[in-house]
């Protein structure tokens, strides 16, 4: 007969987001997961199967808790025309906000894209689809600020402004006044 979970799954998972987060999936050791989840060895891989079942929950609950409601206005229609410079001039106050969480460890998925475990297949997948979604969603914001441009202009100021997000979030762990720079690049972009 199985054990009853005493646990909360939100809870534990969001605890081990900011450990994965902060560390790396590679740096983010058992011990360190045990420590801020509560929970022991043996229930991490009762709950989730394996270290890399975590990371993969992780990632879904930043998508869902940390991503998605912050590009949420650009794509729940209608969308303002403003909705686009407020998400940007929002990332900024964000990674300004010295020794924050944001400020301090960027995002999550660009992270992971920089480390061993984007050799994985199924991490490419997830950061690939997560740069798609927020391709997407700066699009929306733009041809909702634009909508007299021409569709190939706004697919080209989308894909700017796609690039300059990500190298921010690149950038924000080693060099935060390039990483607001590449915001700012793409604020005066827009006008």
């Amino acid at each position: 007969m199985g054990r009853h979970q005493t646990f909360d799954t939100a809870e534990v998972v969001r605890a081990a987001r900011t450990v994965f987060w902060e560390h790396g999936y590679e740096d983010a050791s058992i011990p360190d997961l045990e420590a801020a989840t509560g929970l022991k060895r043996s229930s991490i891989y009762h709950a989730f199967d394996s270290k890399r079942g975590l990371f993969d929950a992780a990632v879904n609950s930043y998508l869902d808790e940390v991503v998605r409601p912050r590009i949420r206005p650009l794509i729940t229609e209608p969308v303002s025309p403003d909705a686009i410079v407020e998400y940007l001039a929002g990332l900024r106050a964000a990674l300004r906000q010295a020794g924050s969480f944001h400020a301090e460890n960027g995002c999550l998925l660009i992270n992971a894209a920089g480390a061993p475990i984007a050799h994985d297949a199924a991490v490419r997948e997830s950061v690939a689809a997560y740069r798609a979604e927020l391709h997407a969603a700066i699009r929306s914001g733009i041809a909702a600020r634009y909508p007299e441009r021409p569709a190939g202009e706004v697919d080209r100021l989308a894909e700017t402004c796609t690039a300059l997000v990500v190298a921010t979030f690149a950038l924000t762990r080693v060099d935060a006044d390039a990483a607001v720079g590449s915001l700012d690049a793409a604020v005066r972009l827009l006008g």
